[in-house]
């Protein structure tokens, strides 16, 4: 499939308790993955704004230690999280707010000290 840093797509996590979460961007961390849920800004810090712990393994799905990362909705595999999406895009749209960018994203995980 594609290098899970390059998709530009949201994406899902599902954590092996089955706790699931849509990823609006992701970035190589130290320690696995640090993504952005959607209503990061609006979300305490660290829930808003996650680490996913371990190795980055697969071509699409991916594996980040025992979490498994997905397409959104694929195949319609995921209408809670799709729908949480789809709110989160009609909220930006109705605020005049754009889907943040992700270079935009990176800035603030950086100013955050979360990325270098």
């Amino acid at each position: 499939m594609a290098d899970l840093f390059t998709l530009r797509s949201p994406l899902l996590i599902r954590y092996p308790d089955n706790t699931r979460q849509v990823m609006i961007a992701c970035f190589q961390h130290p320690e696995g993955v640090l993504y952005f849920r959607p209503y990061w800004d609006r979300l305490p810090e660290d829930e808003g704004i996650c680490i996913a712990a371990g190795a980055v393994k697969g071509e699409g799905p991916w594996k980040v230690g025992d979490a498994v990362v997905t397409l959104l909705g694929c195949q319609g595999t995921h209408p809670e999280q799709a729908a949480e999406f789809a709110d989160w895009k009609f909220h930006l749209e109705q605020h005049g707010e754009s889907y943040p960018a992700h270079e935009a994203l990176r800035a603030v995980a950086v100013e955050m000290g979360l990325l270098r």
